[in-house]
This record gives structure tokens, C-alpha cells and sequence, in this order.
């Protein structure tokens, strides 16, 4: 009987936490020349790791449902959000609520990595918004 509850037991225990790490998560491309890092994937969170190239930017969009923080990492972020353009830099994030019609761009010279924060996921959740 012991043995059996140990088992069962065993069987609902969550599976340790891993280590999650750039190299290995799933990439991609968007934009022709940024990429992406999927760190957390679940349709309640998402947790992206970017990297803007010079020049670049995000088209002008909302969610729906996704809450959103972008947090960055190196360099230097340019955040349009309802109407107002803000430059952050490493260690400075924002949170932008759904509905709120935002892009993110690189103005800068060099490369700009970013965490965004999603809940829940923003991808499947994305409507694009007409210039302010």
C-alpha cells in the first residue's frame, strides 16, 4: 500500500524547474533582420527575448488581452504608447495595458535587447493600430 502511494505521489509531483537559456530556445526572425527567443511559451505567459537592429521597428499595434512589460537589457529602447515616445535603457521597463496602441523601435546605432513579458501570451492577440 505504501508503494502505491508513492507512486501516485511520484506521478502528481511537477517535473523540477529547468533552466531556460537563449541557445536552444526556439528562434525567430521577424522584421527581416530581429530576433526572438522564446524563454517561457504558455498560452497564460510568454516571456520573449529580442533583439532589435538599428533602424528597426515593431508595425503600431494593440492586444486585445495580452498585458505586456518590456524590459531592457542592452542598449537603448524607443517605446511609442498611447500617443507618447518614450527612450529607455538597460534596467528601465515599461508595462503597457491591453488596448493600448504601442510599438516598440530602435533609434539608436547599435543593437537593442529586450525582455517582453506577456500575460496572457500576445501572440495570436495582435491588432494593428492606424498612427496616432
Amino acid at each position: 500500500m505504501q508503494a502505491m502511494i508513492a507512486l501516485l505521489l511520484a506521478a502528481a509531483a511537477p517535473a523540477a524547474p529547468a533552466i531556460v537559456r537563449r541557445e536552444g530556445a526556439e528562434h525567430y526572425v521577424w522584421g527581416g533582420v530581429n530576433d526572438g527567443w522564446h524563454m517561457v511559451k504558455r498560452d497564460d505567459l510568454s516571456v520573449i527575448e529580442e533583439r532589435l537592429q538599428p533602424g528597426s521597428s515593431e508595425v503600431r499595434h494593440f492586444h486585445t488581452k495580452a498585458r505586456q512589460f518590456f524590459y531592457v537589457l542592452r542598449g537603448e529602447l524607443t517605446m511609442e504608447a498611447g500617443g507618447v515616445t518614450q527612450t529607455l535603457t538597460a534596467g528601465q521597463g515599461i508595462e503597457i495595458a491591453p488596448g493600448v496602441p504601442h510599438r516598440a523601435a530602435n533609434r539608436s546605432a547599435a543593437p537593442v535587447e529586450i525582455l517582453v513579458t506577456s500575460s496572457p501570451k500576445s501572440h495570436g492577440d495582435r491588432v494593428e493600430a492606424p498612427a496616432d
